[in-house]
């Protein structure tokens, strides 16, 4: 596991994904859909997965003295790897948005969502709804990536439009909180966040696995 994950280091990715990390610091913009954050670094992965594809990385992989299965989880580690650095980055941006800048007029009249433990949450959510839909969706052919990409784009932008008027609606306000404002809901959301995107990775993973051993390459 180890080699096959050097392997997709070094050898198959593409640098788009690791400059794509970057956009974690989305989460320093006011007035911006913070989540879009998180879309972005799928796209940096998506393309990723389309340079691997073009230099027929599986195939590669699946003829290397491995088992097939391996092939698959040095995908969804190498992908794991991208989004932890991605959340490392918008973690670090949550903590100064809610300490160093907490009186920053510029985020204080912001009405879009705030850099806080739920928008943390929701990127986990968005991560595992990439691992499910699109690396999962790569593997039932292990070739075909167009349209799990465009389904997940779809259903990316209808959790971000959700997860941006929640706080609008009455009652739910906490959701939207400033600085360390409800601070122990905000980490309970962040890590109902991240079991969920953990949760959604890991049985992904399996399914992938199945899959990717019935083909035929």
């Amino acid at each position: 596991m180890r080699n096959i994950l050097l392997k997709e280091l070094t050898l198959s990715a593409s640098p788009l994904p690791y400059l794509f990390i970057l956009f974690g610091l989305m989460f320093f913009v006011p007035g911006y859909p913070v989540l879009c954050g998180a879309f972005f670094v799928c796209l940096g992965i998506f393309q990723g997965f389309q340079a691997a594809r073009e230099a027929n990385d599986i195939i590669y992989s699946a003829l290397l003295p491995i088992a097939k299965r391996d092939v698959v989880r040095g995908k969804y580690a190498f992908v794991l790897l991208i989004e932890a650095a991605a959340l490392v980055l918008m973690a670090v941006v949550m903590v100064l948005r809610m300490t160093v800048f907490a009186q920053a007029p510029v985020y204080l009249n912001n009405a879009l969502m705030n850099a806080n433990g739920f928008a943390l949450g929701m990127a986990c959510v968005l991560f595992g709804l990439f691992n499910w839909i699109f690396v999962g969706g790569f593997f039932k052919t292990a070739y075909k990536f167009a349209r799990p990409f465009v389904v997940y784009i779809v259903v990316a932008f209808t959790v971000i439009l959700i997860a941006e008027s929640l706080h609008h609606v009455p009652g739910l306000a906490v959701l939207n909180a400033f600085g360390t404002d409800h601070l122990a809901m905000q980490m309970l959301l962040l890590c109902a966040g991240l079991c969920c995107g953990i949760l959604m990775t890991v049985l992904a993973c399996r399914k992938a696995c199945l899959r990717f051993e019935r083909i035929d390459l």
